[in-house]
């Protein structure tokens, strides 16, 4: 899996994994990580997400990466808000007051780019790669945001039975990956009504991610 498969994704507006209401668990569990008005979140591979517009008006501000500038410029638009745009060497800045989403490689950016964030949202990020990726991603992410704490929601199925992305992310993967860095709390784990694309059983798991 390649950039060529999101910008196609995005460009055929094959976007099945974008929620309309936004995602109600980050709505549910968001005080886990208890935040105070005003805490710097960051969501990686955040989409167009309508999380982000739910985090502005609840007094947060949000740093995002998005490898595609189209899903950047619509959710702008379903924000209402006009950006300034700013070229680096490798990414273009997006950004306006309390928000900031850098689009291009999320490999590209740095900490010095991302600036100081109190905690990490992964909603549609660590399920989103294949297995070879994931490790490379969870650490540059670490890195980056200085192992700040993270609510990651992902998904647990068959994989035999579907192939991602989504894809499934077992207990003792989300251990390999952060184990090292974080105490692990899973929140709860909530059957996905209606199963995954329709075709398979699948739940989603709430995890909460904090130093220890």
């Amino acid at each position: 899996m390649d950039a060529a498969f999101w910008h196609e994704r995005w460009r055929a507006n094959e976007i099945g994994f974008h929620q309309e209401q936004g995602n109600p668990l980050l709505k549910a569990y968001f005080e886990r990580l208890a935040l105070a008005k005003g805490a710097r979140v960051f969501i990686p591979l955040c989409g167009k997400t309508n999380d982000i517009g739910w985090l502005l008006a609840n007094g947060y501000a949000v740093v995002g990466a998005e490898l595609s500038e189209m899903a950047v410029q619509a959710l702008f638009e379903d924000l209402a808000i006009s950006p300034v745009v700013d070229e680096l060497s490798d990414l273009r800045h997006y950004h306006a007051e309390n928000i900031d989403i850098f689009v291009g490689d999320i490999f590209d950016l740095s900490s010095e780019l991302l600036g100081e964030v109190d905690a990490i949202y992964d909603r549609a990020a660590l399920v989103a790669l294949p297995a070879e990726m994931r490790k490379s991603y969870s650490q540059h992410v670490v890195g980056i945001a200085q192992g700040a704490p993270q609510l990651v929601i992902c998904f647990e199925y068959d994989q035999a039975l579907q192939a991602g992305p989504p894809f499934s992310i077992s207990e003792a993967e989300i251990r390999q990956h952060y184990s090292e860095n974080y105490q692990l709390e899973r929140v709860i784990t909530v059957e996905l009504e209606g199963g995954l694309k329709g075709a398979v059983e699948a739940n989603e798991v709430v995890w909460l991610l904090k130093k220890g």
